[in-house]
């Protein structure tokens, strides 16, 4: 099971006779070495990936979110928060919204209500919402503010770099007056794709639109003549360093998913 789970009760003795099928499922291999699968949440509408306008920021983290949520068909926003650390804040919201066209990203002061209350749309009867992010981002003063309570611990992050202590510890749900619910989940550094194929072609589609008007199908974006790619990299219309992030994403997709096919194999019964 997993947290956000509906679940069938038997009332006589209210024993779990069956979960229910699931709208949704975020799910990641396991931190470490091993090739586990590990459930973070289901029946998720709206995911907020929240990230800090600090040293923190991080726009591969927040690309492999967007990934993770569009290979499951759950609509993203990205929150940003701490915009009183920056001189700049717009440029934070600038780089969050040219990670994908139509992107929603809300900056928010997670310690304001009437700041926090922008997010209301989402939080309304019916909806359930994860918070995902690193530790130190603001997620457990966000849910408190939206919460109207304090009963969630918060920590400062380190003034050496602005990464944050965990503070949530175990993913939770909490109910909003909106009608809404929210998850919040422990902050995760390691977020490894698997089977995400799907969630890359929706995230880099401009890429993948570039990459049907190359001269060769086969193009590797290299040295190839009449490659759309290397010509949108040179005139500057097409970031080289977001063609590295999807190499180097598709790569780990790519492997991952090998050894979970490998496991399900193993795992079929002899016959």
């Amino acid at each position: 099971m997993a947290v956000g789970d509906w679940l069938l009760l038997d009332p006589a003795n209210w024993q779990i006779t069956r979960i229910l099928d699931r709208a949704s499922l975020f799910k990641r291999r396991a931190p470490g070495s091993g090739r586990k699968l590990q459930l973070i949440a289901a029946n998720v509408g709206t995911v907020f990936i929240v990230a800090s306008c600090n040293e923190d920021f991080n726009l591969a983290r927040i690309e492999r979110y967007l990934i993770l949520a569009r290979e499951i068909g759950v609509h993203p926003v990205v929150v940003l928060t701490k915009q009183d650390l920056t001189d700049t804040p717009g440029a934070f919201a600038e780089a969050a919204r040219g990670l994908q066209p139509g992107l929603d990203v809300a900056m928010v002061d997670a310690r304001d209500p009437l700041s926090a209350g922008s997010l209301a749309r989402w939080c309304g009867v019916g909806e359930t919402v994860a918070l995902l992010g690193s530790s130190g981002v603001g997620k457990s003063t966000l849910i408190n503010t939206l919460r109207d309570s304090a009963d969630i611990a918060t920590q400062a992050v380190r003034a050496a770099d602005g990464k944050g202590r965990h503070t949530t510890t175990v993913r939770e749900m909490h109910r909003l007056a909106l009608g809404g619910w929210l998850l919040d989940t422990p902050g995760m550094r390691e977020l490894q794709l698997t089977d995400a194929a799907a969630g890359l072609a929706a995230v880099f589609e401009d890429i993948a639109s570039l990459a049907q008007r190359c001269r060769f199908s086969d193009c590797a974006h290299e040295s190839e003549p009449g490659c759309a790619v290397r010509s949108a990299i040179e005139d500057g219309t097409l970031d080289p360093d977001r063609l590295a992030r999807l190499r180097a994403l598709a790569a780990e997709d790519e492997l991952n998913t090998v050894s979970l096919e490998e496991r399900r194999a193993g795992s079929e019964p002899r016959r």
